[in-house]
């Protein structure tokens, strides 16, 4: 240290650090689902102890690798990553020091061929992809799968795994990676069809609206046959600026337009083809828009969740919640949203308030708690059946101390995260005694679990790179119940996002879907002063099929990214963060993008100079009451918008 301290008087300006973060390890390595404990200290000039210095831990990729606030890592994701050492001294910000964490790729255990059939037609092509997976099943995204044919006569293999059926006979279809091989025998058999018969279920439509089109080979007898035919398309598009008119096609005969145009669909099988047009049109020749009604500012914290709710004297409320503050939460009146009245606050020890909730009665509110300074977190139950007097009633904090995330209210049950990979089913009755009665926890390595939404005695839990899970609570469907919980149907997409969840059955098709919103911050979450570029999109999943759900649609607006969600009729309402309020129709089949399609609605962008950062839209959390639709804005409070068409009438 005194070498620093002769540095610094030798060059003008550069003084010695006063004090220095010390972290034991300063660097590790550690496999996809260990734990590790980190040690620090302050230290003075001298080397000594600073006694009034606090270290807190936080990780530059949470995802990736977790940190708890006293330094305990979990290792979730392969990569190196960086966790920070931040020093408190005297209650003011001092130095900080940085910790590389290593997490390697698990070993290879096998390669999967997806999509290798049995059995293929002369003249026909199948995509293969090939995947090395880990020891958990989990696919080593780093290493690639190369493929070979036995037979290249037989059936040739193009650089993109299209295996292409040449001529009658066997071959073994082989694919090599991470040092490990698997084979599969494909038997070639002779193509039958010698004619298509396509016909389409209508010849006009709207963008956004599936078509399906039917598509049978024929035999020399005219005769019908099993063999598969592949649809593809072309388009001619209606506007003369260079635009091309797009669209996409399922195997299974389903089309959908993304813009208004002549679409002619091509059904091929081996050297037979056949061909129909359709017509598709602009979906909404006219935009509806989002109007403002009314503002609650709230410029001294960040803004997180929402509820609005009719109160028992026939008024209606709404509590929001505030993230990274003091504590509190605000109550507001909305009985008219053009005057949106704050008349009451509760403040708890916490830094955030991040979620808020309020029985289907509307006289409990429910609170989550994290960054407590005795580190009982846990969450607050609050009496709202006068809403301008609220009254803490309770807490319940045992093992929850590390901090809960996200809660729901249900049928006198809360549901609250803890823990990171479980949540807790707490019996409310009587909200003076709440009581564990279930736990509900994921074991996979480096699991995590965000969020948790409750309908129909149904849990729908957000797990992040282990998708949604659907849980019976007291559904009936898999036995479960508040004080055991059942799962019984998941799924989970590659970018490892999953955030928020909900569930809409649509009342036009009967298809059940859940709606799976991302989150992500790739350039970085801005507290003060700059805005934020979120990304991400709402993945629409088809869970009809319970034991093999699909991932159907998306709704992904460009440049911008999704938090909460809400799904009225059909009619679905996004948080889009720096996108504003989203408003999309989701009636009829789902399929392809339906941003691209034109199902947006309207859209809405909330600014204010004197927010938290000054004329920022970052949407948290929107909720549809009673012919207005209420949302949270994380820099600038609470908002009520109302839907209008384009001559302004209210809709």
């Amino acid at each position: 240290m005194w070498a620093a301290a002769l540095i610094a008087a030798a060059i003008p300006g550069l003084r010695a650090q006063e004090h220095v973060v010390r972290v034991t390890p300063a660097e590790l390595t550690l496999a996809v689902g260990q734990k590790a404990q980190l040690k620090a200290e302050v230290v003075d000039v001298g080397g000594r102890p600073v006694d009034d210095a606090q270290v807190f831990f936080f990780s530059r990729a949470r995802r990736a690798v977790s940190v708890s606030r006293e330094g305990e890592l979990l290792a979730r994701k392969p990569g190196t990553h960086t966790v920070i050492a931040r020093a408190r001294i005297g209650g003011k910000r001092g130095p900080q020091a940085t910790v590389t964490v290593t997490v390697p790729q698990p070993t290879p255990a096998k390669v999967a061929l997806r999509g290798a059939p049995k059995q293929l037609y002369a003249g026909t092509t199948v995509r293969v992809q090939g995947e090395v997976l880990d020891e958990n099943d989990i696919v080593r995204d780093d290493l690639s799968v190369a493929l070979a044919s036995s037979d290249a006569g037989i059936a040739s293999i193009d650089a993109f795994g299209q295996v292409t059926a040449v001529a009658p006979g066997a071959f073994t279809l082989s694919g090599t990676g991470g040092g490990l091989t698997t084979e599969s025998k494909i038997q070639v058999l002779a193509n039958p069809v010698r004619k298509i018969d396509l016909t389409a279920a209508v010849q006009t439509a709207r963008t956004g609206d599936v078509i399906r089109f039917r598509a049978t080979g024929l035999d020399g007898n005219g005769a019908a046959t099993d063999v598969p035919v592949h649809y593809s398309f072309y388009a001619a598009p209606d506007d003369t600026l260079g635009n091309a008119a797009t669209g996409q096609i399922q195997q299974d005969g389903r089309f959908v337009a993304e813009t208004p145009g002549l679409y002619t669909i091509v059904a091929t099988c081996g050297d037979v083809t056949a061909r129909t047009t359709v017509r598709c049109s602009q979906r909404f020749p006219q935009k509806k828009k989002l109007v403002k009604v009314g503002h609650g500012l709230v410029a001294d914290a960040h803004t997180s969740d929402l509820w609005v709710w009719e109160g028992i004297d026939g008024r209606d409320y709404c509590v929001t919640g505030t993230w990274g503050a003091n504590g509190d939460a605000l109550f507001w009146d909305v009985t008219d949203p053009s005057r949106i009245e704050q008349i009451a606050k509760i403040t708890v020890d916490a830094r955030t308030v991040n979620d808020v909730k309020v029985s289907e009665d509307g006289t409990l509110c429910v609170i989550s708690r994290e960054g407590a300074s005795n580190r009982k977190n846990g969450i607050v139950a609050i009496d709202v059946r006068d809403p301008r007097n609220p009254k803490i009633v309770s807490e319940f904090n045992d093992e929850l101390t590390g901090g809960v995330h996200n809660l729901f209210i249900d049928q006198g049950h809360v549901y609250a995260l803890s823990a990171g990979r479980r949540y807790d089913v707490l019996n409310f009755q009587n909200a003076n005694a709440p009581s564990r009665v279930g736990t509900f926890q994921l074991f996979e390595p480096g699991a995590s679990i965000h969020d948790v939404w409750v309908t129909d005695g149904v849990a729908f839990s957000s797990n992040w790179r282990y998708g949604v899970r659907l849980v019976d609570v007291g559904n009936g469907i898999a036995g479960g119940s508040p004080s055991n919980p059942v799962e019984f149907a998941k799924y989970a997409y590659p970018s490892g996002w999953n955030h928020a969840a909900f569930p809409f059955t649509s009342p036009d098709t009967g298809k059940f879907y859940v709606f799976a919103g991302d989150e992500a911050f790739p350039y970085g979450l801005n507290v003060e002063n700059d805005p934020t570029y979120p990304r991400g999109w709402i993945h629409i999943i088809d869970f009809s099929n319970l034991k093999n759900p699909q991932e159907v649609a998306r709704y992904e607006v460009p440049e911008a990214g999704t938090h909460n969600l809400w799904i009225d009729g059909t009619t679905l309402y996004v948080a889009y963060y720096n996108g504003g309020l989203r408003v999309v129709d989701i009636s009829g089949d789902l399929m392809g993008d339906l941003y691209r399609q034109g199902r947006e609605i309207a859209w809405f962008l909330p600014t204010h100079p004197k927010g938290k950062v000054a004329n920022a839209p970052m949407v948290w959390g929107p909720q549809p009451h009673k012919g207005h639709i209420f949302f949270s804005d994380w820099n600038s409070g609470l908002w009520a918008v109302k839907l209008v068409d384009d001559k302004g009438r209210r809709r």
